[in-house]
């Protein structure tokens, strides 16, 4: 299993001499996992807790059944 990580950051809006400018903050990383079987994973690792402190997302099944998401 591979792994690729990027930085998870917020952009933050604030002006500077009078103009507009946005700064990115840290608050996290997430990390692409391959699978074996080549199936592609993302992990996200939050730096502060925010109720949970991972979420991994996975993508959509080919029939079209996203499991049980509710709107």
């Amino acid at each position: 299993m591979s792994k690729k990580m990027f930085t998870l950051t917020v952009p933050v809006a604030f002006k500077k001499d009078g103009k507009d400018q946005t700064s990115f903050r840290r608050v996290g990383a997430v990390f692409e996992n391959t699978r074996d079987n080549g199936d592609v994973v993302l992990s996200i690792k939050l730096d502060f807790p925010v109720g949970v402190t991972e979420l991994v997302a996975f993508p959509p099944k080919a029939d079209g059944d996203d499991g049980q998401v509710t709107e």
